[in-house]
Parts: structure tokens; sequence; C-alpha cells
């Protein structure tokens, strides 16, 4: 911005510099009457800005340079604080270990220059933008600081003098004065049309530059910032500017403001008159309702009238409006505002023009100077109702949310300055009033319970208010000061504040109703439970548990009886509101209960932490029966909803009851809701609370002994899964103890076993899942080492594996086999469940522990874990286990499945029996309520005679009284001749039918506690609902009693279960009579684990240990041995349920059986067929090479499945996947591995890849030679090779275009193009995209292929000249020969035309034949580098792959033999015959042939052997290698003496002449070395070397040894590829050796080495050559040629001759070990093609290329960088890594895949996205295995999702 500007006249700064020396004297008068005038002008409102702003600049610089002056202010900065603001996006840092508040924030710098090692720290973006806290020692420990700023004392900077500021005192109030002045201008009221707030955006941008100005004096450190706050809070400049009697324009700018004042709903308190606010009676709900569209009452002034209109219009007469009656003080709080200083203006406008994000920045800056925060945060306070209206009408809300939060977040979380502010500005009366009047603007009318008279309100969900979390901001600035003690204890103390709250807490009480719907699907699912739930955990439960976290100890008993007493009348009034009595108004539900909440866990904290008694804070019995209810039920409508009773209300109920129950919500509602539900079963009558879970759940009349019933509520399929919901309810309500007496350490490990026992988890998703305290400032630190230390306790760690199908596995934790055996809780793990298949996912997982343990081996049942001991409060809880209704319930239940009753499950009697055992664990100490009962008969009597299960279940109960309807098989028997006494129900209920007791038992009770209750005794009770008077429509049966003979106790039908469980007669025999010790400690080992046999041992042991009369009653019992009764004749027609429930049942496990077999078929097909396994799992396919090669005779289709040879007319083809690469030229000479740069200094250099030296050889000879003989010279594909890979596979030809035909109409294939001709294979799915014709083998050819014979070198050499002469003859047009064509053109197709055309004349047959055995050459070296670039291994190709290289070779060669080699410059005449020299040579063509020297030895083989005719006869192909053997000697020889120095080239020529005289060819190579060296010193080869001395040389002697080496490792890349071409050829076995043999090896395998010396370890690599003519004089016309050279281009010799053959395995760059090293360079760093920082930056892996992923900026023709840079680097693979996501991106050609990330954190866990910000560290396995991938061309096949890029990458 200040560079852009003109240069300040010389007359400006003159102006200044003389007023500043006015200024400076001691009488200023004079100046500062001139400076007032010049600042009227220059700041007027007509002035052009950038003016003025060139005049402010020079003024406070007083005639100085700005820059200088900025520079002089700088220096005296003594500020401890670093401040740095943020925004959006931005990575900070937040430590843990080292905050006190837990917003505690840190700039990068601040952070890497502060000591966090080891502490719990994390990186994160920052959605709303923040400020470095470095420095602040309330937010952060001292420890923490940077080094910049560790307490600089005030002290010791310099103090400031006074001439450097003087001007900036004078100017800044008039520059922020015209600032004001340009936003009061700017503003138009109203602005509520977007036009309007166009204009806004237009106006900002016009005051950027005075904004921007502001900001820049904040960077100038504590002294000017100290001018700004002494400008923005002078309450005297303020005045004397903005109010004073100025000229029209200031009057008319402070029109606007007050016009702007009362546009907002505002008012200046003097023109404030009292609105006539009615005051509540005493006694009454705070709230008053007032219709809005009949307008009573005073309208609102904290409302402008607009919003009024459009709440009438929105739903007249339906939606009630509350105004809230309370004191004026809050009405002030609402509507008035005064400004009095410039601070507050600007906030003003501030907020009026939605919070720009410039301005708030500024205000920002500013922080650092305490004395401006304390006034700024004053000033927040004072204009916070004003934020929230505006806000409200905000069109862009999220940005202005997350504005306000960043300024918020930096005052609040400031304990000292928040309790100021508390103090002096009553920020809790703020906060809590505007949270209130926010959320009256959307209430409604509740239609909970009783709809037409109910007076309760509450919020409505749809709203956009809660569906947008408009309120989010205000609930996060009053859930941060609560976590400050001292605020939240003013809180706590303030009962009026209380009240409040809780009248704001109610009105989310019974939010988002839920009604069910009976008849037809509801039309619209609303989606308004999003906004229920998450309002009810942000706006209630999180400052619920701020205010729980302080009160903690005795001390603060008071707050929680405070809390509990408003809680409990905010609840009686809503009981009163919705006229609520005892029945619950049916089909209706709400999730939503935070009052009840609110009191539950208020109770729990005061029994936990403060040693409150719990009876001195519950209310009376009624109206415990009334709080009961509702979370009651909620628990029976959970089973509704999962038994589909709710599947007409939609999706959205059920994802309701998941989020109820999910891991961030359980804590703040169903876990509550239980504790409750305990608290009240503890209190209540236990017969009472059984009977109405029953009635509540529906199943009161499945609850009888008869075989069938009426149910006048339920449909018979849903009564088993009801009965299922209830019984589980009842135990997970007597077995949890979360609440009860558990320590946190418990809980949590009790959280932690249940989550790992569903499936094994990683480390976050176990932060993610355990539900800590949702508030994060609670003071439980997910994390913290109590997680971290339970966590190694309870689970064992499994590291990231990589498995064999490519799917990579996170680090995760698995159960010690210990919490299996001992503490596997199963009610846990049911309380926690999301999904129903988690229980049984860990049933599973429990199952396979037992069976490989050897435990059990059959299907085990949920296991009885025994509890912690109940808190003394609550010890009435286990009389819910010692009541007769209850004892008739199991008592029932036990018979009906014994007598095989419909609607029963396993499940219901592993519940019943648990049941049981929680009540043998937990027996009374006394009688219960003996005394009230005696004045009472009751029903219940007639069954048992106490009430304690220990006695009940020897019990005998002979007959009972049922009803049933009269089609029932039980009317037809003759009723028993007498009853026993025991049994006749006594005479005055002999007519009440035992299925209504339990109704009528809890009705009875209920009028009980309700008159006791109430002193009128003529209270009427409200009749019952309709619902349960339940009189029989005319088409059922009647009912009719019957007398049932049952002759039963429960231990007896125990005992009978327990044969029918097991299915042998008298199974049961009790373990005492064997060993009587089992009753002395009954808990054995052997009960532990099993199924329901088990259970029923352990039970029946239980009970006898208990009671001696139990165990004679067993022992009687077994003495009988009665064969357990057969089921009554059951109707047919029951007969047929029963029987389709059992066919259902056997079909069900013959389905499983089946799928298991099918997936293990499967599993084992895939092991065989598929060929993606890495290297790692080698599960090499033993295919015998010679199997491989001779591509039998024999290809079975995989689309016809016929099988049958390849032939001319019906080709068979192999499936083969083409795809262009560049790996080779990506490999280099060094053996140290290229280093991704993280620093500017380190660089990348691209010269010395393969791919670079070639392409710079091949045009290098291009300048000097004939482009022919150049294009025969050397290989390419080295970039954008073609790589050819098959699965082995073969399909016909003809039925391969059907398959493709048929794919093409398929639509719905994902991941490939057909167009492109992509397939996937029929048989193994590996993706493909041609296929490969077999050529027709006749086997008669192959032994040719193998004969030896005993010519001698000089007839082959002849033979193969003849047969290269032989024209290639274009073969007959058969299907064969069409489709060879076909798939040529395929072949050249993959790969870009850049990487084909080399030739300089357009369209030259030669580009073909080079590119032809260039594809030979890549396939070959590939081949090589995936064998790890040696053959030592020997065998056929690695990790099982097929190869089609045969195949290829075929088709390459009947294309290559079109192109006939003039026979002229066939190099074989050169390599073979002395030529004379033809002096007409340079007259035909002006370019001379390319030196043999110079040429590639593979490529002139692979020439040769290609381009003879037919099969090659092994003979030929030996001597086509000898030959070739010679001239790479030669280059060895040659490259060495390049090598060595002069001195020592003389002495080697000396040598090697003595030796010529006795030398025998193919002996030693010191002749052969002296003469080339003798030869080559003709020409200027060795000249240029000498002059510049000795700087290119080694200076290591060269030994023999040295020698010998080194023209060996110069071989041996030649020579493992013609092994590898020899073994493809004539499909010979390549024979395994040790490294240091592998010459040796080789050249026996290839013929080279004469067979006398094939035994012999001490041979030259000399003594393979085999001279076609004498050997001087060969190698005397090659070196002549190059001589000849070296005559005319002397510094080119050196280049073009063959230095050096190896090159290293490719490899990707070396990545550091810490991904943030990576992250912290190259997240800020500037694209080097657009410039800026990318939004989304990407490295490329393979060559270490920054680019912009997705950028629009660097697309370049239609292509984004990603895309066009993995074609250039890659030849349609890119390997890139994202830094912001730390993941890696797969670029395949036109797809694209998510690979995965090879940075994982100290748990073994990526963090994709960085969303958890821990340090990540380099996994090596990974990284290797994505190197593998690559290197091995098998992305395609291992990575499974893939997706079209459309070049958008």
């Amino acid at each position: 911005m200040m560079a852009a500007e003109p240069p300040v006249s010389p007359d400006k700064r003159a102006t200044a510099a003389l007023l500043k020396s006015e200024l400076s004297r001691p009488d200023k008068s004079a100046g500062m009457e001139r400076l007032n005038e010049l600042l009227d002008g220059v700041l007027g409102a007509d002035g052009p800005a950038g003016e003025a702003l060139d005049w402010c600049k020079c003024l406070l610089a007083g005639g100085d340079n700005f820059e200088d002056f900025c520079q002089a202010v700088r220096s005296y900065d003594n500020a401890t604080l670093c401040g740095l603001v943020w925004t959006a996006n931005f990575v900070a840092y937040r430590c843990r270990t080292c905050g006190i508040s837990p917003c505690m924030s840190l700039c990068a710098e601040c952070f890497n220059q502060g000591e966090h090692a080891g502490h719990d720290f994390n990186m994160f973006r920052s959605q709303a933008g923040g400020a470095c806290d470095c420095g602040d020692s309330n937010v952060m420990k001292e420890t923490g600081f940077c080094k910049r700023h560790r307490v600089k004392s005030q002290s010791c900077a310099p103090s400031i003098p006074h001439d450097l500021l003087v001007m900036s005192e004078l100017v800044i109030p008039r520059f922020v004065f015209y600032l004001i002045q340009s936003l009061r201008d700017g503003y138009s009221e109203p602005a509520t049309d977007v036009t309007s707030e166009r204009d806004l955006q237009k106006i900002l941008q016009v005051l950027d530059p005075q904004i921007s100005f502001l900001e820049d004096l904040t960077k100038m450190g504590a002294a000017m910032r100290s001018v700004l706050t002494q400008v923005l809070t002078n309450q005297q400049h303020y005045k004397d500017l903005c109010c004073g009697p100025g000229e029209n324009v200031c009057a008319k700018s402070h029109e606007k403001y007050l016009i702007a004042l009362k546009g907002s709903g505002l008012a200046i308190p003097e023109e404030k008159i009292s609105s006539g606010v009615q005051e509540s009676s005493p006694g009454t709900s705070a709230l008053t309702v007032q219709d809005v569209a009949s307008g009573k009452g005073t309208p609102d002034p904290s409302d402008s009238s607009d919003e009024e209109e459009q709440d009438g219009r929105q739903c007249v007469g339906k939606r009630k409006r509350v105004k809230l009656s309370s004191s004026t003080k809050d009405q002030s709080i609402m509507d008035v505002l005064k400004h009095k200083s410039f601070l507050e203006e600007l906030l003003f406008w501030t907020i009026k023009y939605e919070f720009p994000q410039k301005m708030v920045t500024f205000l920002l800056n500013m922080l650092p100077d305490q004395d401006y925060k304390i006034a700024f945060t004053k000033t927040f306070v004072q204009h916070y109702a004003f934020i929230m209206k505006t806000l409200k009408k905000s069109h862009e809300s999220d940005t202005m949310s997350n504005r306000i939060v960043h300024i918020s977040v930096q005052l609040f979380s400031n304990e000292e300055l928040a309790r100021q502010v508390t103090e002096e500005c009553q920020l809790l009366d703020v906060m809590v009033t505007v949270l209130l009047y926010m959320m009256e603007s959307c209430l409604i009318k509740s239609e909970l319970q009783d709809e037409e008279n109910s007076l309760h309100v509450v919020v409505n969900c749809g709203e956009a208010l809660l569906k947008n979390n408009t309120y989010w901001p205000l609930v996060s600035d009053f859930i941060n000061i609560l976590s400050h003690q001292s605020v939240a204890k003013k809180f706590l103390e303030d009962h009026g504040l209380l009240v409040t709250w809780m009248n704001f807490v109610s009105f989310f009480q019974g939010m988002n109703l839920n009604k069910r719907e009976l008849s037809e699907h509801v039309e619209f699912e609303s989606q308004t439970y999003y906004a229920a739930f998450a309002a009810e955990l942000e706006a209630c439960a999180q400052p619920m548990w701020g205010l729980l976290s302080h009160c903690k100890v005795r001390e603060t008993q008071e707050y929680t009886r405070n809390v509990v007493r408003y809680c409990l009348e905010a609840l009686q009034d809503w009981f009163d509101a919705i006229n609520f009595v005892d029945e619950p108004a049916p089909n209706q539900v709400t999730f939503h209960l935070p009052l009840h909440r609110y009191y539950a866990m208020f109770l729990s904290k005061a029994v936990k932490c403060q040693g409150i008694e719990l009876d001195s804070i519950l209310p009376d019995q009624e109206m415990l029966m009334k709080l009961m209810i509702h979370p009651l039920l909620i628990q029976s409508s959970l089973s509704e909803i999962h038994s589909n009773m709710w599947v007409r209300n939609g999706l959205q109920i059920k994802g309701q009851a998941m989020t109820y129950v999910q891991s961030h919500f359980c804590n703040s509602m169903i876990d509550p809701d239980i504790y409750l539900l305990q608290v009240c079963a503890s209190r209540l009558d236990p017969d009472y609370f059984i009977s109405s879970v029953f009635e509540r759940f529906k199943v009161v009349d499945l609850l009888t002994m008869a075989s069938q019933h009426q149910n006048t509520v339920l449909d018979s399929d849903h009564e088993r899964s009801m009965l299922e919901g209830a019984l589980t309810f009842l135990v997970i309500l007597l077995s949890l103890r979360l609440h009860l007496g558990m320590t946190d350490d418990e809980i949590l490990r009790a959280e932690m076993i249940a989550q790992l026992c569903m499936n094994d988890r990683t480390h976050s998703s176990l932060l993610d899942l355990i539900s800590f305290n949702p508030n994060p400032k609670s003071g439980v630190i997910p994390g913290g080492c109590s997680f971290e230390s339970m966590l190694s306790s309870v689970a064992d760690f499994k590291a990231p594996v990589f498995e064999p199908g490519g799917s990579m596995q996170q680090g995760m934790y698995t159960p010690k086999s210990e919490v299996w055996d001992q503490e596997f809780d199963p009610v846990m793990v049911i309380l926690r469940t999301v999904y129903r298949r988690d229980v049984q996912s860990a049933m599973d997982r429990y199952m396979a522990f037992l069976k490989q343990t050897g435990r059990f081996s059959g299907n085990p049942w949920p296991p009885y874990k025994k509890r912690s001991a109940l808190h003394q409060d609550y010890k009435g809880l286990m009389r819910l286990l010692h009541c007769k209704t209850l004892h008739i319930v199991l008592f029932t239940l036990l018979y009906k499945i014994l007598m095989d009753h419909q609607n029963m499950s396993e499940h219901v009697l592993c519940m019943v029996l648990y049941l049981m055992e929680l009540g043998l664990e937990n027996s009374p100490e006394e009688e219960p309520f003996e005394e009230e009962s005696a004045g009472q008969q009751r029903c219940h009597d007639s069954w048992f005679p106490g009430s304690d299960l220990l006695c009940n279940m020897r019990h005998f109960i002979n007959y009972v009284r049922v009803r049933v309807p009269e089609t029932a098989p039980e009317v037809r028997r003759e009723p028993p001749a007498s009853t026993s006494s025991d049994s006749s129900p006594s005479g005055h209920n002999s007519g009440t039918a035992q299925v209504f007791s339990l109704v009528a038992e809890r009705r009875k009770k209920f009028q009980e506690i309700i008159n006791r209750n109430n002193s009128e005794a003529n209270q009427v009770v409200r009749p019952k609902s309709s619902a349960l008077k339940w009189t029989a429509p005319g088409s059922t049966p009647q009912l009719t009693t019957v007398i049932l003979e049952v002759k039963e106790s429960m231990l007896s039908l125990l005992i009978k279960l327990h044969q029918k469980l097991s299915g042998k007669p008298n199974s049961y025999s009790p373990p005492w009579l064997d060993d009587p010790d089992c009753l002395v400690q009954p808990d054995l080992p052997k009960y532990a684990h099993g199924d329901g046999v088990t259970a029923v041992e352990r039970i029946l042991l239980k009970a006898a240990t208990q009671s001696r009369l139990n165990r004679q009653s067993i022992d009687e019992i077994c003495r009988k041995t009665a064969p357990p009764t057969p089921p009554k004749k059951s109707s047919p027609a029951e007969k047929k349920t029963l029987d389709k429930e059992e066919r259902r049942q056997k079909a069900r496990e013959r389905q499983q059986k089946l799928l298991a077999e099918f997936a293990s078929r499967q599993k084992s097909f895939m092991e065989t067929a598929m060929d993606i396994e890495s290297p790692e799992s080698d599960v090499a396919m033993e295919i015998a090479a010679s199997e491989q090669q001779v591509s039998e005779a024999i290809c079975d289709c995989v689309i016809c499945g016929q099988s049958g040879p390849s032939t001319e007319d019906r080709p068979i083809g192999l499936v083969v996947l083409l795809q262009a690469t560049s790996v080779l030229g990506h490999r280099r000479k060094g053996s140290e591995p290229t280093k991704l740069p993280t620093m500017e200094e380190e660089q990348i250099y691209q010269e010395g890849t393969c791919a670079a030296v070639h392409d710079v050889k091949l045009s290098i000879l291009q300048r000097y030679f004939k482009d022919s003989s150049c294009l025969q010279s050397v290989s390419i594909g080295w970039e954008g090779g073609v790589y050819v890979q098959t699965c082995g596979h073969t399909l016909h030809i003809d039925c391969h275009k059907s398959y493709m035909e048929s794919l093409k109409n398929d639509q719905i294939l994902q991941g490939f193009s057909v167009d492109k001709g992509e397939f996937t294979c029929p048989l193994c799915r590996q993706f493909a995209n041609s296929v490969l014709p077999c050529f027709p083998s006749n086997n008669g050819e192959r032994w040719q292929h193998h004969s030896h014979s005993s010519k001698s070198l000089r007839e082959l050499i002849r033979e193969v000249e003849e047969l290269q002469e032989q024209l290639g003859t274009f073969p007959s047009e058969t299907n064969l020969s069409k489709e060879m064509e076909a798939v040529m053109k395929d072949i050249k197709n993959t790969t870009q035309k850049k990487y084909t055309d080399y030739s300089k004349t357009l369209g030259s047959p030669d580009n073909d034949f080079l590119f032809m055995y260039s594809v030979a050459r890549t396939n070959l070296e590939l081949e090589l580098v995936l064998r790890g670039d040696n053959l030592c291994s020997g065998g056929a190709s690695p990790a099982g792959k097929r190869s089609c290289l045969n195949q290829l070779f075929h088709v390459l060669a009947m294309h290559m033999r079109l192109y006939s080699i003039d026979s002229e410059y066939n190099p074989w005449k050169k390599l073979t015959q002395i030529l004379q020299n033809k002096s007409s040579e340079s007259n035909n063509d002006d370019r001379a042939e390319v030196p043999l020297l110079f040429r590639d030895v593979t490529s002139l083989l692979l020439i040769q052997v290609l381009t003879m005719p037919q099969p090659l006869r092994k003979e030929h192909f030996v001597c086509i290698v000898k030959v070739l053997y010679t001239l790479l000697y030669t280059q060895a020889m040659i490259s060495l003496t390049l090598k060595l120095r002069a001195e020592e080239r003389a002495s080697w020529r000396e040598s090697g002449f003595h030796k010529r005289s006795s030398y025998t060819s193919g002996k030693s190579w010191e002749a052969l070395l002296g003469f080339v060296i003798s030869e080559l010193s003709a020409g200027k080869i060795y000249q240029d070397e000498e002059t510049e001395g000795a700087s290119v040389t080694s200076f290591a002697v060269w030994s023999l040894q040295s020698i010998e080496q080194h023209l060996r490792q110069f071989c041996l890349p030649f020579l493992r590829i013609t092994s590898l071409l020899q073994h493809y050829l004539f499909g010979v076995d390549i024979p395994s050796c040790q490294e240091e043999d592998e010459f040796a090896a080789l050249s026996s395998y290839l013929g080279l080495l004469p067979p006398a010396l094939q035994e012999s370890h001490h041979f030259l690599s000399a003594c393979c050559l085999d001279w076609p003519v004498t050997d001087f004089d060969l190698l005397s016309q090659w070196c002549s040629e190059l001589a000849l050279f070296s005559e005319t281009h002397p510094e080119q010799v050196n280049v073009l001759l063959v230095h050096d053959t190896k090159w290293e395995l490719p490899h990707l760059l070396q990545l550091p070990e810490i991904y943030n090293t990576i992250f912290q360079y190259y997240h800020r760093k500037c694209c080097s093609v657009c410039t800026k920082v990318p939004k989304d930056p990407a490295l490329c892996l393979v060559c270490g290329t920054f680019v912009c992923l997705k950028g629009l900026c660097c697309k370049s023709q239609s292509y984004c960088e990603c895309v066009s840079h993995s074609q250039n680097c890659g030849a349609g693979t890119g390997i890139f890594l994202l830094i912001n996501a730390s993941v890696i991106i797969i670029i395949r050609g036109h797809r694209f895949c998510l690979w995965g990330s090879v940075y994982l954190d100290a748990h073994g866990e990526e963090d994709r996205e960085l969303r958890r910000g821990k340090p990540l560290y380099i996994c090596k396995e990974r990284y290797r295995v994505l190197e593998q991938q690559w290197v091995s061309h098998t992305f395609d096949h291992i990575n499974k999702r893939w997706g079209p890029h459309y070049n958008g990458l």
C-alpha cells in the first residue's frame, strides 16, 4: 500500500517540519491553530482520501521520512505480549501443558521458539481467527513463553523522547474522528435489503486504506499503542469533536448517528421513557403470554417494528410470543446505549457494519495495551445486546459469528478481566438477559401432554436461529466465562440469575416433540432434530458442566442446593404448565428434558463430591412419580423405535434415537436420565415402579401364564422386541453404577472397555467415543495421563500393518485377554451402542476369544459381571429386585419359556436369568415395607409369601387364575377338583385376573400417595386416559377366567429349563453332591463363561449357597426328576407359528453357513488368482518358468470357458494393462538418495537423471550424425516408455469384443472408461486395457531353439547376415495379424506423441522402428528393476508375476521385420568384418554414421534379434551376443582409459605393448588395453583432459583387480538384459548365484564363457571374448572412427562415449522424519508459476516439484497443474503429497485415487486434513510400499477407489 503511493511533495514535508517545531515550543497556541486549520481542510468531507492519508503520514513524521519514523517508534517498543492477530484458516498451536485457559493459542513463530518438546500440544487451523497469547501469564504458564517474550521489564526499554510522538497525539484524534464521520455518512438505515448491504461493502472498500493505516500504527509497538489508547478512550476528545457545536458537516453526521441508534431499537437514556412493563404477580410463572396478532400490551422496544410485523405475518394466530416481565434493569440492558469515547462509537459502527475483518483486526491488535484491553472489554459488554440483535438480523450470520468469537475469546478467556467486568458491568446479568431475549423470538406453544390448555412455551427448532446455530457465539462466551471459578461462584450465589437461567433452560424442555404416525408414512421428514440436539448440548448441557466443575467440594454445598431448589421449582412450573398428573399422553415423545438433567447431574454431584444427603434435596413422592415418567417414556420409546413401531415417522426418528445415546451426547442425555430413574426407583415403592416399567413398555398383557392373550396396545409382532427392551432396561437400571458410586477412573475404564469390546479402535476414535465430560473446560482433559495409563492397562497396541490386498491398517488398540476374561460387561456395551450390530460384534469377538483360549467352544451368553458397591444413599434401588411384582414377572416368563409360548426368545431368558442373578447377588438386609402392607390385602400376596427373592425361589405355585380368550386351549380343560389353600386367590379378589393386577397395583399405590400428600381429601383424580380402559371391539373374542394348574417353583422351572437347554433328560445334578466345597466359593471360574446351561447352573449354585432350604428344595426336585411337561397340545395355528419361527431360524443358519462357505471360497480364489501381492507377502505363485514360456498350445478363455490353441482365425489373447512409464528415467547414478528440500538452500537438479542423460546424448548425436543412424544407436522410453503387464488370464479376442460391448451398455460401472478400452479381467477383476494376441506356437519349432550345433562362429555370422538380408514379408491378412496391428496401435497410443517422435523428418519410419525396439528395452529394464537390478535369484519373474514378454516380442518382431535395414548401413558388417575405407561416403550424405563405439550395445542387440526372421534359432542368438560382447568390451576399456591419469595411461600402454607378443586371443585384456590407448592417443580424445589437469580423474591407483572389476561391472547390465531376453525367447531358466559370481553365471548362461572355463573361478572377463576377425584390426577400425570425429569435435567425444552403464534403482524422494518440517516450509511457500501461496499446495514425491492442486491460477490448456505435471514427470502417473492434508494422491491417466498417508502419529494413525494436529512421523514401511507400487506399476491393481479427475487436480 505504502509503496504504491506517489512520493510526498517537498512542501508537505516542509510544512510538517515547521508545524512540529512550532508545537515543540512552550507556547503551542499558534501552532495548534495552524495545525487545526490545516487538518480541517485536509480531513474535510470532500477532500480526496489519498491526499488526507499522505498529509497524516507527513504530519506524524514531522517532516521526516514516514518509514524512518516507523523504525524510530518501533525501537522504543517494550511490549512483553506477542498479540499477533490472525484470521480464519491461519495455522496456530495450542499446548495444553502450558495453557491455563483452554482457549490459549500460539503463533507458529512463538511456538517454535518456545520449549514444548514432550508437551501435549497440537497444531490447528483457526476457524474464527485468534491472537497469540505468548507473554500473557493470565492465559498460559510463563515456562511456555518463547525467547522473545520471556518478560522484558518495562524499565530496560529506553524512555521515549517527547517530541517523537508530539504530532501523533494531536493528529490521530482528528484522523479517528474523520474515520468515524466517514462511517456515519456511509450508513443508511435500514440495512435489511441486499442492495444496501452491498453499499456497506462499497463504503468499507473505500475506507480500506484508512483502516489499514490505523492497523499499521498498531504494529509500531507499545509506544504508539499507548498514544492510540489515549485517543480512543479519552472522553474529552470525543466530546469536543463529536458533540461540539461544530459546523453543519459535523452536525449532519451527528444526526445520522442518532438515526442509526434509533433504527437499532436503541435509545439514549435521556430520551428513554419508561415503558409500561407489566409486573408479574408473585407466585405465578415468570412468563406472561402475549398474543402478537391481537396486539395486546405494549410492543417490546427491543424489537424493531419490522421484525414485529414479520413475526405477526409468519403464522398469525398460531404463534404465541412470550414477553419477559423482568425488572427495568434488564430492559436497560437491552435498549440503552450512550457513547462517551471514540472507542465506543467505533465498536458501534463495527457492529453496524457487521464486523468487517480489517476493523476487527485493528481492535484486536490494540489488546497488548492493558488499559485499552480493560476499556475495550467494558465497551464490548456495553454493546452485547446490540451485537445479539445485529447477529439475529444478519444474512451472513456464520461469518459474523466467527468474528464475534474472534474478539470475545480474547477478552473472556482471561479470568482476572472476566471477574472485573462481572463486578463492574454486570457481565452475567447482561449475558443471561441477552440470551433470554434472543431465544424469545422463536418461542411457540408446547404441544406436549395437554395440547389445548398447555401454558408452556418451547423454542421452535425449525427457526433459522436454531437451525443455523446463530446463538452459538453468545452461548460460547457464556460457557467461557463460567469456566472461571470466581465468575461461576457469582452466578451460583445469585438467586435471581438462577431463576432467570432456569427459565431459559425451560424453553428447551420438551422441544422438538415427536408424534407417532399411526396410519400413513409422514410426507416430509423434518430434520429439526439436529438443531434440537445441538441446542440442548450447547445452550443447556455445556453451561451445566461448566457450573458442575465448580461444585466439587463440601464448601460449595450451598451452590448445589440453590441450583437444585430452583430447578425443582422450574420443573414444578413445567408440570403445572403442561397439566401433567400421572398419565403421559400416548404416542408422543420428546428427547429433550434439560431440566430433568440439570436436576439429576446436580444431585449426583451433591452425593458424590459434596457429601450432601440425598434425601435432604429430594422432593416428595408425588413429585418423584412425576419426575420418573418422561425419562421412562424415552426409554420405552427407544425400544419402540428399534422395534420399528415408529417406522412411519421416517428415518429421522431413528436418527434421534441414535443421537440420544451417541458418544458426544450420552453424557448429557441418557446417563442423567437413567440416573434420575435410579434415584426415583430407590425412593418409590418397588411394585409401583416395576408395574410402571412394564406398562410404559406396553407388555403388561403379555405377562400372563396363558398360552394366548390379547394385547390391547401392541401388535403381536412387536411384543417380543418390546419385552426384550423392558427387561434389558431393567438390567441396565439395576446394573449401571456410573453415578451410583463408581470413581472417575472406574468410569473411564468401563467406558474404554465397552468401546474396545465392540471393535478394535484407533486412539483418536477412542478419544472421540469415550463420553468425557463434554465441556472441555471442565478439567478432565481427554488424552491426559490418566487416559493413556488406563488405555495401556486395558488394551494392547497393534502396530499399523499393510495387508497384501493393499488396504492400509491404522495403529489399533485391542482388549487384553484378561479384560475379556474378567471385565467384559455386556450391559455397558448395550448402553453405549449406537448401532445394534455393535452388540453382536462384541459378542462375536467375545466368542472368538473363548474359542481361542479354549475356555468355551459353543455359542456363549453374555457373561454376568459383578458390580461395584452401591453408595449408601442408593441402596434402596435394590428393593426392585426383591418385590413380588418382579418375582411374578420372572416366574411367569420362566414358565412361558419352558412352555414354548410365542414371542419368547433366548434374549428374554438371558435377561430374566440376569435379573435373578442380580437379585441373588444383592440380598436385602431386612424385609421392607412389611408394616405398610399389613393393613391392606394385596393381590400379589396370593403368589408369594414375602418379598425376598431367595425365599420366593423355592415357593411352589400350584394354580393360577388367568384371563384368556375363549378360543384358548386352556378353556376347554376341566378345572381341578380342589384348589390347594396356598394357591387360591383370597376371596375378595378372586375375580381379579393376574393380568390386570400390575396396572391396578400401580394405580392404587399412586392414589394412596396423592391422598397422603393432599390435605384436601376431596381432591379429584384426573380420569384415566381412555386407552387403558380397554373394551373389546366386537370382532375380538371375549375374555374368560380359567384356573391353570402350574405346580412349579422358580427353582423347578430352572431345573427343567436346564434339561431343555442341554437337550438331555435329567441333565442337572447338584454339584455339591460331588464337591461340597463349591458351596463355600460359588464364584468358580468354570461358571464364568458359557451358554444358558452355565447360567442356570450358576444361579442354582448361588441360590443353594445362600440358603439351606433352597439346597434341599433343589435336591428334592432332582430326585423326582419328572421329565419336563410337554408343551400343551397347541392349536394348529400356534404350532404353525412355532414351526414358522423354527423354519426361519434354520433358514437363517443355513444362509449364514452358505455365506461363510462362499466367503472362504472367495478368499482362497483371491489368494490363487489375484496377482497383486506386494513383495513382502511373497506368495510367489510357483509357476514353472517353462510352463509360462512355452505358452502351452492349449489356453482357456475366461469368458466362454472353452479351451483350445490360439489359431490364425480365432486368436486367443492375454489380458494386459499397457501403461506409459517414466520410472526408469528417474534413476540416478549416486547411491545417496535424493532428499526432499525443506530449506531454501536445498535444491533438486534433474540433470543427473537417466532420462536427462539419454536425452542429451541423442540430441548431440543428431547434431553431428546421420539421423537414421542416430535413431538406431540409442533406446528411448526412459520417459514415457510403454510397460506391458498381464494377470495371466487369456480370452478369445472375439469374446473380448462382445464383453466390451456389454460393458458399454452397463451404465453403473465406476472407476474406468470403457470408451478408452479399459475393462477388468472377467476372472480376477484386475484392471486392463488391451489384449495381446498369443502367437500360435508349433512345438516342433521349439526344439530347434534348443538344438546345439557345432558350427563355427564365422559360419554363424554369415548365416545371420544372410537371414538379415531376407526381406520381411507382409503377413497374410488373417484375424491374428489384424489383432497384432491393433495391439501395436494401442501400444503406440498409450504414450504421448512427444515420447515417440524423435526424428528430424516428420513421420519417418525410423521413429516407429526406434519406438518398437525401445518398448522391448523398457519392459526388459523394468523386469530387471523388479528383480532388484540383478539376476542372482534366477528363476521365473519376481513375486509370481506372470510375464507376457514372449508374446510382446512376437508382436514387435512381426512389425519390425517390415522395416528393412539397408545392408549398406547395417552395423552387423562393421561389427564382423574389416571394411575398406569408402571415400565415396562423404559425397553421398553430408553426415557420417554414428561410430560403433558411441552406440548403445543393448539397443543393437534388440535391433539384431527383433529383425531376424522368427522363430529365431538359439545358435544365431548366441552368435549375435558374442559379436556384441566384443564391442561392449571395447567400450568398457575405453571408459576405463578415460578414468586413468596420463602417466598411468602411458605405463599401461607400455605394458600392453610388451604383452602383445605373447598375446593369444581371449586370454588377457592387458594387450587390448594398451592397444586401445595407443589407437586413441592418435586423436584428440585425451587432450582436453590433460589440459584440465587431474581435476576430473580419480587419485586411486588402478590395480589389475580394480581394472578387472571395472570391466565386469561395465558389462554386467548388458549381460543381465541379454539373459532375460534369452530366458523369455527360449524359456531357459536363469541359474541363481551369489552376487560376486553373477558375471560368471550369466556369461556361461549366455554361452560366452568357453565350457572349459565354466568350472574355474579364476578367469578374466576377457576370456569371454570371441572375435569374429583379428581383434587388433577390428579395434583399430572402430577406434579410427572416433579419432576421425575427435579431429573436428574434440569436446563432444567425451560426452558421447559410454562412461558407465550402471544406474541405481529408482527411488522416491527421501522424506524427513517429522511431518512438521515439510509443513512449515511448504504451507506458506509461493508457487513458482503464479507466485501466490496456493490454497492447496502439493508436492511431487518423484521429483520434488511444488504445485498448486486444483489451482485455476496455474491451469494451462484446460489442464490443472497436478495433472499436467503427472504427464510431464511420470507420463501420466503422479504421486503427490497434499501439504495441508498429509495424504498422498495418485494420478494415473484420467483417474485418481486417495492413497493414504505415510505420516502417522505416535499411535500409528493417519491424520487426514491435519484435523487433530498432533506431531506426525514417517512410517517407513508405508513409504516402502508406496515406492514398491510405483516401481512395480501396480497402483491400478492394488488401490480400489478410483475416480475421474476431469483434469481438475
